[in-house]
Formats: structure tokens, sequence, C-alpha cells
């Protein structure tokens, strides 16, 4: 049994990094801010104390996982890390280079007992799930990659103000006012996930393009992204056009490969009009894939794909989760 400390316990993927430890009998401290400290926090049949995070608390813990901004990651970090085994899921770590960026299906062989290691962007997280046994297997050599990503990405209170404005929405028009996104969001899409880059992609873009080479050890793949927020509530979509060094086998040999691959569920019975979706992702572990079929422009050497993820999770915190598997195995 290990003894946990959860920082930033209140959010969005502090609170599912909780219900995932619920079931298991690692000693848990729930941290967060002075404002929150002394509050009772309820999750299941367990009862936290929060406590306000310092660093003396922690200091005994084995792990800490860091559910806060990458500005406060960046401040303690490191600190943590002499004490503990630090999991941040922030981006404050992810793109130095002798700081492990974990998918642990994908890349925990690659594991040398680092005591801070980074859990990477979720949109990240979820392709890689797919794209990692397509690699090993067949070699990527392109890929461009659409997301369709839910509120929960933006947090709580995103989450929270999703359902409401969807509430109230009435016509477009009306209101496009919004605390969360660039803009109201209640049916609607907005082709802008964080704040632009120089080279007009959006950070959260070239997260995905740092992170994936990272993860597959392939530094000069060439990947293009584009990343999207949609009005759904929870799981994240993504499109993948990918382009591969072999020539591809039958799309069955593909499925069975899929099907094979842990953290993956096959979804792909067109005819039946099974495919991946949010609404069947979501509280999902396992990442959905589906729409299996040959690319018009590359033939036999390039597939499109549809990815459904559940964002808090297989995005988040679920990976987190498996980290610290790895860790303490």
């Amino acid at each position: 049994m290990s003894k946990i400390a959860v920082v930033g316990c209140t959010g969005a993927v502090g609170i599912t990094m909780l219900e995932l430890l619920e079931n298991t009998e690692h000693e848990v401290v729930c941290m967060a801010s002075a404002r929150s400290a002394d509050q009772i926090l309820r999750l299941g049949q367990r009862e936290y104390e929060i406590e306000e995070f310092s660093v003396a608390g922690c200091a005994d813990c084995d792990i800490v996982f860091l559910c806060v901004s990458g500005q406060f990651s960046s401040k303690f970090g490191p600190t943590l890390a002499k004490f503990s085994t630090v999991i941040d899921n922030s981006s404050a770590f992810r793109y130095h280079d002798e700081i492990p960026l974990l998918v642990p299906p994908i890349n925990g062989s690659s594991y040398r007992g680092e005591s801070l290691i980074a859990n990477p962007n979720c949109s990240s997280a979820i392709a890689l799930m797919v794209l990692g046994p397509l690699h090993a297997e067949f070699g990527l050599d392109s890929l461009i990659i659409s997301t369709y990503q839910a509120a929960s990405g933006a947090g709580r209170p995103a989450m929270a103000e999703l359902l409401e404005q969807t509430r109230l929405f009435d016509d477009y028009g009306t209101d496009n006012t919004s605390v969360n996104f660039p803009h109201n969001l209640a049916f609607n899409v907005i082709p802008q996930v964080d704040s632009f880059e120089d080279n007009l992609y959006t950070r959260e873009e070239m997260k995905m393009v740092w992170e994936i080479r990272k993860v597959l050890r392939q530094p000069e793949l060439a990947i293009s992204a584009t990343a999207v927020r949609v009005p759904s509530l929870r799981s994240h979509a993504e499109s993948l056009c990918i382009r591969f060094k072999k020539r591809l086998p039958s799309l069955e040999s593909i499925r069975k490969l899929l099907r094979e691959s842990p953290g993956v569920e096959v979804i792909d019975d067109p005819k039946q009009q099974r495919y991946p979706m949010p609404v069947t992702s979501s509280y999902k572990h396992a990442v959905e894939v589906g729409r299996l079929r040959y690319n018009l422009i590359y033939g036999e050497f390039g597939l499109d794909l549809f990815v459904s993820g559940d964002q808090l999770l297989r995005g988040a915190a679920l990976n987190a989760f498996e980290i610290m598997q790895l860790v303490t195995d």
C-alpha cells in the first residue's frame, strides 16, 4: 500500500483521479488551495478532508499527482520530486528531454525510474492508444489529425457553462458571450482550443505534434493538426488520416490488430450505424476506434479512421493512474 497525494483534488481531473483510487487500498491525501482546506469531499463510499497544499504535507507520500496548472507544477514539481514520484498532468514538463512523457500501453517500457513524470495532453493520449500499435506494425510516415474536443477539456466550470447555455439557448445571434470559451459553445463549434502560436496553429494543435513525436520517438514525423471545441460534455473525438511506410493488409487484419491492443475497443460496423461517439465512449476506459477505410489519396499505404475517448479518463486521470501502476509495480 502506498501513500498518495492528489493535489488539485477539487478539479475535474482531480475528482476523476480520486474515483479511480476509491477501490484501491492506498492511503489518499487530498490537497487543494487554502479556500478549499478543511472542507469534506464525498466521493462514492469515501470521505476526504481537504488539506491545504504544502510541500511538507507531500514529503512522506510515495506518489504525488499534480492535477493543477502548469505554472503551479513548474514551481513545485521539481521540489516534490526530491521526496516522491511526481506524476504531473499539466504541460509544464512534457517537452523537457530528460523527463519521460508516458502513455504506459505505448511507451511504458521506456521508463527508467525517473521521479518526475509528465502525463500527455488529452488529445495526444487518446490518439496514441491507436497510433502506437499501428506505428509498431506498419511505421507512420505522416499524420493529419482533426479533433472534436469536449467542454471537459476546459474544466468543471466550462462543463457547467455548456449545460447552462444549452438550457437557455433560443436562437443564434442572441448571445455569443462565454466565460470559459472564446464564444458561446451551445449548438456551436469553435475552431480554437488554447491560444494561437506565431505559425497560426493553436497551442493545443502544436501540443499534439510535439507529444506524438516524443512518445513514438519519431522527432521528424510529419504531423498537421486542427483542434475544434464542440458541444459534447466529456469525451473527445478525433479524425485521423495516416500515411504508412508499409503497404497495409486487409481492413479486417487491421481491426484484429486493434482489437488485440490494450485499451482499445473496435466499434466499426457502418451498416449497423456503429462507430465511435462521445455518447458511447464517455465513462469508458477504452478508446473507441472505427470508420476504418483506405485513404482515397494514399491507397493501401493510407488509412482513415475515427476515435473517441473520455477526456477525463484516458485523456488524463486514467493515464496517470496507469503511470502510477507502472512506477509501483
